[in-house]
């Protein structure tokens, strides 16, 4: 006998498989020291509670259709209810001290960049008015002059201008011509 009970001990538990009746689970085995009264009186809970848990569920399934029914009454789509709840969430955020704190700190950077930028383009003007100054730059614009006042001439006589007369050659010629002017002025690198 005592060879039985020392291999009912040794036996684990049996596990009640997912979707079995939990009546028909309890075994009296598992619980040795409970009694037939007992036993009965927790079967008994047991259905009552199964009971309540199904009203529940259909009492829950009851109310969630009025809801929708009188969300469908007042024109509440779930698209409203999505554009209300991430209006919601976007007041939520921007009025959060973290959102603020990243607005000032980019608004600031925006600043310091709008000054920068306007700090590098009054540097390249100057720059440019420096080159638009400079010697070796005033020598090559009055090349330039000089070259057009060579080429339009022809026009201001009353002869056709045909720009395509001038052949690379004479054009090289025209622009490699020293000027007396500028042949005395140092250039700068």
């Amino acid at each position: 006998m005592e060879d039985t009970e020392k291999g009912s001990q040794e036996q684990p538990e049996s596990v009640p498989e997912m979707g079995e009746d939990a009546v028909t689970s309890v075994s009296p085995a598992s619980s040795p020291a409970m009694t037939e009264e007992e036993r009965q009186e927790l079967q008994e809970e047991l259905a009552k509670v199964e009971d309540e848990v199904q009203t529940l569920s259909q009492v829950l399934a009851a109310k969630e259709k009025q809801l929708a029914d009188i969300k469908r009454k007042l024109g509440i789509t779930p698209l409203n209810e999505l554009k209300q709840n991430i209006t919601k969430t976007w007041q939520e955020v921007t009025t959060s001290s973290a959102y603020k704190r990243t607005s000032e700190t980019l608004s600031q950077a925006s600043l310091k960049a709008t000054a920068a930028f306007s700090n590098m383009g009054s540097v390249i003007t100057r720059k440019l008015e420096d080159v638009r100054n400079a010697p070796t730059f005033k020598s090559f614009e009055e090349k330039v002059e000089t070259l057009k006042t060579k080429i339009t001439p022809s026009a201001a006589t009353g002869e056709p201008s045909n720009e395509d007369d001038v052949s690379p050659q004479n054009a090289e010629s025209l622009i490699s011509q020293p000027e007396e002017s500028s042949s005395q002025e140092p250039l700068m690198h």
